[in-house]
């Protein structure tokens, strides 16, 4: 990386401060080239910038952060302009005209901390989550997760697996003099203690689940009520409403935030055996794939018709012709917002149940991949010490991949690739 990047990591302009950030070898000359010489190290210094004629460009602060210890682990700088379009674009071109410097790709500055060994895989992933958090729960768990917490946890067992093996090595190095074969007790209860650590980590809350939403899907035949509750629990007309049956042909999903938690709420075409067009077909044949892939579905249909774990819902409760259920978990009426709030807060109860809670480690499926090959590793009690200590440097190389040390090159563009230009 002989580059050196510069990149708007602020908001885009007009705005109160355009914050333009350069990491790379050549960023101490570049801020020379525009501030006359450098500022002490972490310390914001008020200094005129000039394009390489002379012209004044701006008053701005700025900072310098030189390498290693900075934020990309290279030499890094700041310049905190004026937020006006024609400020930032001056500045940025007087970079720009600067040998050796270039504008940043999305996600390249993180990509070089990563690189550098500032950050692991599994924090700049969580940085990733951070970024796009809309809710406070989806920030206060991507917050810990960019802080370390997964990192640390598999540093822990790492160390422990290391431990592991320098107890076989040991067996291996004493065992022609000493005629021991097999480790200690202690081995074993420490390598199922680890392998335990490991499951009771799977069976935990998933991080994709906060980071897209809980899917809610509305099941139950045609003109059940389904399209006017959905419309109702995402606040406006997504989906179209009659009286005709079949309405609803194909799968509609909004996403939304109900009391800070994340939900993707799905409508279906009305679940029928007597249709005679493809097409409905096909919506059914969707409808019904999407039940099978819900979080939480609410079922309008015949009381006990429902797939299993279906919350039962009594629509359209304030029409005498409406079907009547004995007992349904939620009375509603999507016309007069009756039971609406009740139904919001039990879907906010359920939801909450599904997902990481606040500092909680929350693995996604990547993460899960390599876990689940280290727990399956330390699963096996070989007689063969030999095999034994291959077991674990393979759940090793599994934790080292989980955190990005090695083989995930060919998943870091796609990551990096979510991220924004000036970050």
């Amino acid at each position: 990386m002989t580059d050196t990047i510069f990149a708007l990591s602020s908001g885009a302009p007009p705005a109160a401060i355009g914050v333009i950030r350069l990491s790379g070898p050549a960023a101490a000359f570049a801020l020379e080239a525009l501030a006359g010489h450098l500022p002490p190290a972490r310390q914001a210094s008020l200094r005129t910038l000039r394009g390489a004629d002379g012209t004044i460009l701006d008053e701005a602060l700025i900072l310098w952060f030189p390498g290693p210890a900075s934020a990309t682990g290279e030499d890094c700088a700041e310049l905190h302009c004026h937020g006006g379009r024609a400020v930032v674009a001056a500045v940025r071109a007087a970079l720009a005209a600067i040998d050796g410097l270039r504008e940043a790709e999305p996600g390249e500055f993180t990509r070089r901390a990563f690189e550098n060994g500032r950050i692991d895989l599994a924090q700049a992933e969580a940085l990733g989550d951070l970024l796009a958090a809309e809710t406070e729960l989806q920030r206060r768990v991507a917050q810990a997760g960019a802080g370390g917490v997964l990192s640390a946890r598999i540093g822990e067992w790492r160390t422990e697996s290391l431990a592991l093996s320098a107890m076989i090595e040991a067996v291996l190095d004493f065992a022609e003099d000493d005629g021991i074969h097999r480790p200690h007790d202690e081995f074993w209860e420490r390598k199922a203690a680890l392998r335990e650590a490991i499951v009771e980590q799977l069976k935990m809350p998933r991080g994709e689940r906060l980071r897209d939403g809980v899917r809610v899907v509305l099941a139950g035949p045609p003109n059940a009520g389904k399209s006017s509750l959905f419309n109702r629990l995402v606040g406006h007309d997504a989906a179209i409403v009659t009286p005709t049956p079949g309405t609803t042909r194909d799968v509609i999903e909004r996403s939304v935030a109900l009391r800070g938690v994340p939900f993707v709420f799905v409508d279906t075409a009305g679940l029928r055996e007597d249709h005679d067009e493809d097409i409905e077909a096909e919506g059914i044949a969707r409808a019904r794939t999407q039940v099978e892939n819900a979080d939480i579905v609410l079922w309008l249909g015949p009381e006990h018709e429902g797939p299993a774990g279906a919350i039962e819902i009594q629509s359209r409760c304030d029409d005498p012709e409406a079907p009547v259920k004995e007992a349904p978990v939620a009375k509603v009426s999507s016309e007069t917002g009756f039971g609406i709030q009740k139904l919001v807060a039990l879907l906010v109860d359920r939801a909450t149940s599904l997902l990481p809670k606040p500092g909680m480690i929350a693995v996604n499926a990547r993460h899960a991949a390599f876990l689940e090959e280290a727990a399956e590793r330390l699963s096996h009690n070989h007689e063969d010490i030999l095999l034994m200590a291959e077991d674990l440097r393979a759940v090793r190389v599994a934790f080292d991949r989980l955190l990005g040390h090695s083989g995930v090159e060919e998943m870091l563009d796609t990551l990096f690739g979510r991220f924004c230009i000036g970050k």
